[in-house]
């Protein structure tokens, strides 16, 4: 057996679900969903007969898991020259396994349903290939080969496998959106890596790449950043990469992309740490992306970063910058480094060492799959040594929610909660943020708070825009800005939700979280001010109680009473609490809200919206 396909797709010891043969393939569906598999009598008997003849499974066969009815990864043993029936039939499947993956599919060809990689001749993936794409071209989708590898057996003839993306062509600015948020100590080379990365172009080594990304004067004096930036990178349909690199606007990036992957920069230096926690709590990544200096290593804010995105439960990943900078020994010593610190007790996280384009793909995989698993990136931004392998990984890396998640968080009413507000010029007020729940659409009318006194404005959505192109409906999950036209600005700050009308939010002044305490140089107790980070809301708040004890000391859980100082905000039962003041920082969960009065839209401003 091929030691190398041992290592990619790993070795089962047994015989899952499902039966041999091309001919117990045949699924019955209609495109929502589908009826488990089926062995299809004496047919079945038949292809196992001649397959028999060539081959002889012996204890070392190669498996992959058993293929799964959900998600969107499906086995086939071969696509030659299929009947009309049977071709739509496959044409339906492909249909549902793109709807599970909201726009992308995985096929994997020369696999059995139970997963056994048995493989196919030259000629038969040279034709199941040509049938796969007849079938995507049906669909409105293209194909890219991922990789091939040969399966070695004791017979003669050698055997492939092949692992293809398929992708839908984009249509209606419905591209698949994932959000990385890129932590690291300052100087590591965050801003650097994603200026390469969206503007195509190597850095000189002296942070020309950076220059595009800085919003502010001091920025650029300083070369660090200091506010949340937001850049894009583009993947079509065939896997190829849509960037500034031929001077697109980010409206022709958005109509070219099928995939589109949105960086949200944060900053490293510990005096902005307070923007680094509203990043991360606020614009829900799906991914983080932890950048570390392979000359400095694990050095100051890095630790806490690391720190930030487990406690938020946000899978990450690592990236070893500056590897021209170092000799082969420094950049070992950096990996080796990070691998103690991942493997600690309070991390268990599995490291796995990116070295060629089978490991990225394996590792994207594999990290959507286990959120213990965490790739290792070593590259470089002034030479660009394996920074092919980085835009691979991001190529394939599949959604973490699947389709149904997505539907049933479209059914909700409208949530969209307020992250950053503008003025510009002939457009009036503007708000960022992210759409929690619902659908939003040009003309809608929702209500925005909570204010001061805890009362909801009216307000009418004028334009949208997602990654600086106009949309005309947004969906759950996805973050945009909105035109609200003459809307008051002095009414609106962080932290704000706006809400349909039939909603009715929970505001609360007091709130109880069950909390752990990570750190604190003396004890926490009743009375104690702390900075209380909940998704969109950042404000300071007092500790009123500390239930069955008298102090917390590091390392101590306890059910503790919080009250605003400010204003009451729109809270939810079980969302995340993260807390901080000086060195003391606590993280938990929301476990019971003190609603105040019952809401009711302001009577004052009506007529504004």
């Amino acid at each position: 057996m091929d030691a190398r396909v041992s290592e990619l797709f790993g070795s089962g010891n047994g015989h899952g679900s499902g039966s041999q043969g091309v001919a117990s393939n045949g699924k019955q569906g209609n495109g929502y969903g589908l009826a488990p598999k089926k062995a299809c009598g004496k047919n079945s008997k038949k292809s196992k007969a001649r397959f028999a003849r060539n081959f002889k499974p012996s204890n070392n066969t190669p498996y992959l898991p058993p293929e799964a009815e959900e998600g969107n990864i499906e086995y086939k043993l071969k696509l030659v020259n299929p009947t009309q029936y049977r071709f739509e039939h496959l044409a339906t499947q492909m249909k549902w396994r793109l709807q599970e993956g909201r726009g992308e599919a995985v096929y994997q060809i020369g696999v059995e349903d139970n997963g056994m990689l048995v493989g196919l001749s030259e000629e038969d993936m040279r034709t199941s290939l040509k049938t796969l794409h007849k079938l995507a071209e049906k669909v409105g989708a293209d194909i890219a080969v991922l990789r091939e590898s040969e399966v070695e057996y004791d017979s003669d003839v050698p055997r492939m496998i092949a692992e293809v993306l398929i992708r839908k062509v984009p249509d209606d600015q419905q591209f698949l959106d994932l959000r990385v948020a890129v932590l690291g100590n300052v100087d590591s080379g965050k801003s650097t890596l994603l200026g390469v990365l969206t503007q195509g172009e190597l850095d000189n080594g002296r942070g020309r790449a950076r220059l595009n990304l800085f919003r502010h004067l001091h920025e650029i004096q300083t070369g660090r950043t200091s506010s949340i930036s937001f850049e894009i990178l583009g993947f079509n349909s065939k896997g190829e990469v849509v960037n500034y690199s031929e001077s697109r606007t980010a409206e022709e990036i958005c109509e070219s992309a099928s995939k589109m992957i949105t960086f949200i920069d944060l900053a490293g230096h510990h005096k902005y740490l307070k923007t680094t926690i509203f990043g991360l709590t606020s614009y829900c990544p799906d991914f983080a992306m932890l950048v570390v200096s392979a000359n400095t290593g694990i050095a100051g804010t890095t630790r806490e970063h690391l720190g930030l995105a487990m406690a938020l439960k946000v899978p990450i990943f690592i990236v070893i910058s500056k590897v021209d900078l170092c000799t082969r020994a420094t950049v070992e010593r950096t990996v080796r480094q990070l691998e103690r610190v991942l493997k600690q007790p309070g991390c268990n996280k599995v490291p796995m060492v990116v070295s060629n384009t089978d490991d990225a793909v394996t590792a994207a995989q594999q990290f959507a799959q286990s959120p213990n698993i965490t790739p290792i990136f070593t590259l470089s931004s002034v030479s660009g040594e394996s920074l092919e392998l980085l835009k691979v990984f991001f190529n394939i890396i599949p959604p973490l929610s699947n389709s149904k998640e997505q539907e049933e968080l479209m059914q909700q009413l409208t949530e969209f909660q307020v992250d950053e507000i503008y003025t510009v010029p002939e457009v009036g007020t503007v708000v960022g943020g992210t759409l929690y729940s619902g659908i939003c659409r040009e003309g809608d009318h929702l209500v925005v708070g909570p204010t001061d006194s805890g009362q909801f404005h009216k307000l009418s959505v004028g334009s949208i825009q997602r990654n600086r192109s106009a949309c005309r409906v947004l969906r759950a999950g996805q973050a945009a800005t909105l035109a609200l036209g003459n809307f008051d600005r002095s009414l609106l700050r962080k932290g704000m939700v706006m809400v349909s009308p039939e909603m009715d939010p929970t505001i609360c002044w007091m709130f109880e979280a069950e909390i752990v305490l990570l750190f604190h140089a003396k004890t926490f107790h009743k009375g104690f001010q702390v900075t209380v980070h909940i998704g969109n809301v950042r404000q300071t708040a007092t500790v009123e109680a500390v239930y069955g004890k008298e102090e917390l000391r590091t390392g101590e859980k306890a059910v503790v009473l919080f009250k605003f100082i400010k204003h009451p905000e729109y809270l939810k039962v079980g969302a995340k609490v993260l807390f901080r003041e000086g060195v003391t920082k606590g993280i938990g969960h929301v476990t019971k809200l003190q609603p105040i009065a019952q809401y009711r839209p302001s009577q004052s401003e009506d007529d504004e919206a």
